[in-house]
């Protein structure tokens, strides 16, 4: 048991299905009263009915007042886990201006807002834990989806912004950044999911395991895919050499469309 969760009232976005059930889970099993989070109202009750939670269905950015009544009035961790991405095609500019305003609200505006309604609270108490579900595109790139590129970059940045502002201030963040994980939103990648990352896809409740050995070490960077860190070091050690790296599987994805 992880003693910075047990009896804590958690609540995480996107906990119908896939990352985020994973996670409810988890945290269930730790000794956590867990909030169940997703616009499907059926699914989030599904999985709150299993793990003994409390299911409050909604949009992840304007649940954090409903999920703090129901935990009986403060939330001590918010997985900010609900995402959305999109297939922009292999030239990568196909997706309309909806998609993209769409990816940015829920991919980095919900993570804003929750924190938002969140922070007084903590600040006061000195204490609170941020869990960002972003993902390996937030520190690289994925080939024909620029508006989920863009916006996990933005997740991942605020994340970062939150840490290193209010660290000092009792506030735990983690950002967490698989690549490939087999979920609904893998199998909806189409083509480019299948190239890139079918081949190393490690299950949701990886992901788990993984935040939870991060909080154990006091973590913000959450790899459920170690080998991202040597991807990481290589684009920023040399940009040019890794933009060539990755036009290279560009083209192979042209070519196998």
């Amino acid at each position: 048991m992880v003693e910075a969760v047990q009896g804590a009232g958690v609540v995480v976005t996107g906990a119908g299905g896939g990352i985020g059930a994973a996670l409810a889970r988890r945290f269930a099993a730790e000794g956590a009263r867990v909030v169940v989070n997703d616009l499907d109202g059926d699914r989030a009750k599904a999985v709150a009915d299993e793990i003994g939670g409390i299911a409050v269905p909604g949009d992840a950015s304007s649940v954090v007042g409903d999920a703090r009544d129901a935990l009986g009035g403060v939330v001590d961790v918010y997985c900010a886990n609900a995402g959305v991405a999109f297939e922009d095609g292999a030239q990568g500019l196909s997706a309309d201006e909806k998609s993209w305003a769409t990816a940015w609200d829920v991919n980095v505006m919900a993570h804003v807002r929750a924190a938002e309604a969140l922070l007084p609270g903590w600040l006061e108490r000195g204490a609170g834990r941020f869990v960002s579900t972003v993902s390996a595109a937030g520190l690289l790139t994925m080939i024909g989806a620029p508006s989920y590129s863009v916006t996990k970059h933005g997740a991942y940045a605020f994340a970062e912004w939150l840490s290193l502002t209010y660290r000092h201030r009792g506030i735990k963040v983690h950002a967490i950044c698989p690549q490939g994980v087999r979920t609904d939103m893998l199998s909806a990648t189409g083509s480019a999911g299948d190239l890139v990352l079918q081949p190393t896809a490690i299950e949701p409740a990886d992901v788990a395991d993984a935040l939870f050995k991060g909080i154990e070490e006091d973590r913000f960077l959450i790899l459920p895919h170690p080998e991202v860190a040597g991807y990481y070091r290589a684009r920023a050690t040399n940009p040019d050499q890794w933009l060539t790296n990755m036009n290279h599987i560009q083209q192979k994805w042209e070519e196998v469309r």
